[in-house]
């Protein structure tokens, strides 16, 4: 009996041990702490409380401002911005009639000229705002809100794209499950955040795996910050690993028929 060839149960060998794994360590979220590696505190146990920081109006932003008073008329002067039905206003409509800040932080406000708000939290700028309109009417109530409002999250996530953020305060897993979670093949350990400053864009590297993000001041996201899920090193060859898979098989099936031949 004439053996048969090894190298058809060679090549099935190679292809189970080139199968790519990604262990459950690399994909779980806070699992230690950077001065205790793997202690396994508590979330809430030694860690100071971290207060977001409000955000700062930078050039280029987009503000939502509508004043009204008791008199209708001084309302329309003030506003040019349309209202819809029932007094709606849409995402579309406030960027459309909003106030753009210009590069030097001020934006224009019809028959009160330039007020400079650049560096400005809303907050700061409504009470600069009620003290500005009170030398034109009484009793206004302004509303203030900022129309660009948005993160994006790129890289290794199910979902990636671009979010608006429907309340105040978001921390980065939230911002992270508005993309489906990061893929499994999303390297927890190493995360960028990109953040617009007044002297350009500031890049933070930082670790899921780690505690001490609850504690730091990239934990709460910022209006048009970009999270960038970092691929693993392995990621490149699982791009591939169908292709390579397909081509295997052919070559394993082509040397099997041979083989069965050569037994003849």
């Amino acid at each position: 009996m004439k053996k048969r060839s090894a190298i058809p149960f060679i090549i099935v060998l190679l292809m189970i041990l080139l199968t790519s794994c990604v262990s459950r360590k690399k994909l779980t979220y806070l699992q230690f702490n950077d001065k205790t590696p793997e202690s396994g505190l508590s979330l809430g146990e030694n860690r100071p409380s971290v207060t977001p920081s409000a955000y700062k109006i930078l050039p280029y932003d987009n503000l939502y401002i509508r004043v009204i008073t008791p008199d209708p008329q001084w309302s329309d002067l003030f506003n040019s911005m349309p209202i819809g039905a029932g007094g709606s206003v849409t995402q579309e409509s406030a960027g459309l009639f909003g106030y753009s800040v210009d590069d030097k932080g001020n934006i224009e406000i019809p028959f009160v000229g330039k007020v400079e708000v650049g560096g400005l939290t809303l907050s700061e700028i409504k009470t600069k705002l009620d003290l500005i309109f009170t030398n034109y009417v009484t009793d206004a109530a302004i509303t203030i809100r900022l129309v660009n409002n948005f993160i994006s999250v790129l890289g290794e996530v199910n979902a990636p794209g671009r979010y608006p953020l429907t309340k105040d305060r978001i921390n980065v897993f939230e911002a992270l499950s508005l993309a489906g979670d990061m893929s499994a093949f999303s390297d927890r350990q190493k995360v960028q955040l990109i953040r617009p400053s007044p002297y350009g864009p500031v890049i933070k590297e930082f670790s899921l795996a780690d505690r001490s993000i609850l504690s730091s001041e990239y934990y709460y996201i910022m209006p048009n910050d970009i999270i960038y899920a970092v691929p693993m090193q392995g990621r490149s060859f699982e791009l591939n690993a169908t292709f390579w898979s397909l081509v295997l098989s052919t070559i394993t099936s082509t040397l099997g028929v041979l083989a069965f031949f050569r037994t003849l």
